[in-house]
């Protein structure tokens, strides 16, 4: 909003607690208070709660407070907090400092706001350069390009100085709208101005003589760059190519340090089409061409161009094999890892600590321990042994590999190296294979040497969780909060889930809803949590928010749900939910959806549905394995449709599955002669002799 209709809100708040307090609380104690709480709330990440307080007070506050406050908004684009802000401004300084407003301008452009930003513009009583600046630079920066250069025209005419970022939204503008002969003038300012030697303005004149067609005098322009940068690199050579003169682009700078940097630059930007264009330039290719080309193969997950592109490397360092290995890491392709770390011993003798770090996580991921001794004796012999890259990647490989006493002795005896890594790779490794209450000794002895992460509370809130420690749980909880940690959605779902696991559900629902932004993940936990502790209308309720906030639901949520239905016999309802599976989400049921099904249509006594539901998931034999058959056996309990039992026994007997027959026959002859009369001689002998059997055991 602008400047008065703020100014008319903060006036019917400040009369409102005028009339209710009798005073209003400007003393410096409570405005130190104040301010202290709410900047607080922003160290926290809860922009929304500081604007919120400072909002409510009739109070004006230090003007560092609201500066700080409006570069937040702008970076988080909250226009409802910008807003609230201006107004407060307004309303409690009659004459705010001129910078403040500009600030308030700048959020507004970065919030997408240019009709609030123009409003405050054209109602400030007075103004300056930064004030025309900040205009100009949010319709620049918003696509406004004709405005931006409209309000430059005024600024420039009322004699008013421009700043370097004014002159290079303004060029910016000049090339959206390819306005060339504008474009001129502005250079004939940036000199005027004094504003010669500036890179980024004269790479903004490169690129806009680039955009205009102007290639020659794009190129003087650069020539003239006595230090160019990268963005100076990008955008010439970026000309050049659009301009269809691939050639002159190498030409530029037959450098191959900036030919790689420009390949090494696309790459990550994900720009490949780019980054090959310029490596298959002539005269590009060279060693770090070739491996930055590789490496932005690897980076996007073309493994197969990357190794075929390695392969043709006429020369490699160790850089090249480390990027190759790494990208058969970084998309878990392990056996191709192991065939490549092979190779590369056979080819080369250079192994530096990547190589080891990069190995070693191999190790862990397979797991193989031998392997991982190997290559701890190699780093021994060669040196690396008090590298701490290596020695956090040990740890994690024993622990990984379930060496426990390995990785703690290996833990002491980096004890001059060890850092919150190493701490939190061995915790993680006894949390991991179920050791919850010593990782958690080793949590109050970490906190004598160093300051645990949040990754560290993640992993003890799950260790917490699986002791069904709700004290502990509770301690870290209150730890966190006392320390200044933030509670992201990551630590905001392992509490819920450490609360529900404890059958603390009301803590766990405190938690979920206090989450600023919420995920799939997220909503599964709190999902499985009320599904767990008999909460399953809220589940399903739940379930119903997830869907009207756009969230997707995955197979986990599926699985939470249905359970919820099973806890409160809604068969119905979960019919429904096992058809969205498919039908609206084109997921693919899961053994655990058919499981649910199965135990849901058999407790409830719905036996006409049993042959017909599973018919379809035994046209794939082998993934409906044993693990689902004796929920067949658990149903009939329940089921006296002698369809269903012929369907489930036919079933078990096609598919050769021995052991569950047995537990299907067995219930069958436990349920009495109405479910025993389809039997047959053979299969009442195989079963006396089976049981016959077991007695002699």
């Amino acid at each position: 909003m602008g400047a008065k209709a703020g100014s008319v809100l903060g006036n019917l708040i400040g009369s409102a607690a005028t009339s209710v307090t009798g005073q209003r609380p400007d003393s410096p104690l409570s405005t130190k208070a104040l301010t202290t709480t709410i900047l607080n709330h922003v160290r926290l990440g809860r922009l929304a709660k500081a604007v919120s307080i400072l909002f409510s007070s009739a109070v004006p506050f230090p003007f560092s407070v609201y500066a700080h406050l409006f570069r937040i908004c702008a970076s988080n684009k909250a226009i409802v907090e910008a807003r609230k802000l201006e107004s407060h401004l307004v309303t409690f300084t009659p004459n705010p400092p001129v910078f403040l407003l500009n600030r308030a301008i700048e959020s507004y452009g970065k919030c997408n706001c240019l009709e609030d930003a123009r409003e405050l513009f054209d109602e400030m009583p007075t103004r300056d350069g930064g004030s025309w600046n900040a205009m100009i630079t949010a319709y620049s920066r918003n696509g406004r390009a004709e405005d931006a250069l409209g309000l430059f025209s005024k600024m420039n005419a009322e004699g008013l100085f421009a700043s370097e970022v004014t002159f290079a939204s303004v060029l910016g503008s000049c090339g959206d709208v390819l306005e060339l002969w504008l474009s001129r003038q502005v250079h004939g300012l940036v000199l005027k101005y004094g504003f010669v030697g500036n890179v980024i303005l004269e790479s903004s004149l490169v690129d806009v003589y680039g955009k205009c067609g102007m290639m020659s005098d794009a190129r003087t322009m650069f020539d003239g760059i006595e230090s160019p940068n990268d963005v100076s690199w990008n955008v010439i050579v970026r000309r050049y190519l659009e301009a269809g003169d691939g050639n002159e682009a190498v030409n530029v700078e037959e450098d191959e340090v900036v030919s790689s940097t420009l390949i090494s630059m696309y790459a990550k930007c994900g720009d490949l089409e780019s980054a090959r264009r310029i490596f298959y330039l002539p005269c590009s290719k060279n060693l770090i061409s070739y491996t930055c080309m590789v490496s932005a193969y690897a980076l996007s997950g073309r493994m197969t161009e990357a190794r075929e592109l390695f392969d043709e490397m006429p020369e490699r360092t160790v850089i090249s094999w480390n990027v190759m290995l790494a990208g058969y890491t970084r998309f878990f392709e392990w056996d191709k890892a192991l065939d490549f770390v092979i190779l590369m011993r056979k080819r080369t003798k250079d192994i530096d600590h990547v190589t080891l770090g990069l190995i070693l996580n191999m190790c862990a991921a397979i797991p193989d321990l031998e392997l991982g001794k190997q290559v701890h004796g190699y780093a021994y012999r060669h040196g690396f042994y008090s590298n701490l890259f290596v020695g956090n990647a040990l740890l994690d490989m024993y622990g990984k590999c379930g060496n426990l006493i390995r990785a703690r002795i290996w833990f002491y005896e980096m004890s001059h190296l060890r850092d919150k890594v190493s701490w939190n790779a061995l915790l993680t490794s006894y949390a991991r294979h179920g050791l919850s209450e010593e990782a958690m000794v080793i949590f109050w002895k970490m906190l004598g040497e160093t300051k645990p992460s949040k990754f560290t509370f993640g992993t003890l809130l799950a260790a917490c969780a699986n002791i069904f420690a709700l004290a502990l749980g509770k301690q870290i909880h209150a730890f966190m909060i006392r320390n200044g940690y933030d509670i992201d959605i990551v630590i905001s779902g392992a509490l819920v889930d450490m609360y529900s696991k404890c059958r603390c559900i009301v803590y766990a629902m405190k938690v979920f809803n206090k989450a600023d932004s919420k995920d799939v993940i997220l909503f599964n936990s709190m999902i499985l949590g009320c599904s767990h502790n008999g909460m399953g209308g809220k589940a399903v309720e739940l379930f119903e928010t997830m869907e009207k906030e756009g969230i997707k639901p995955d197979h986990v949520t599926f699985q939470a749900v249905l359970r919820a239905c099973i806890s409160d016999g809604r068969v119905e309802l979960g019919r429904q939910y096992f058809e969205l599976i498919s039908n609206r989400y084109c997921l693919m049921p899961q053994l655990e959806h058919y499981d649910s099904m199965i135990e849901l249509y058999g407790q409830r006594f719905v036996n006409d549905h049993g042959p017909h539901q599973f018919r379809e998931p035994c046209k794939h034999p082998r993934n409906l394995n044993d693990w689902c058959f004796p929920f067949y056996s658990e149903a009939l309990e329940f089921v006296h449709n002698l369809d269903t039992i012929r369907f489930c026994r036919k079933q078990l007997l096609r598919y050769e599955r021995t052991e569950s027959l047995l537990c299907f026959l067995n219930g069958c002859v436990h349920k009495g002669a109405k479910s025993c009369c389809w039997l047959g001689a053979d299969e009442k002998l195989f079963l006396y002799i089976f049981k016959m059997q077991r007695r002699q055991e």
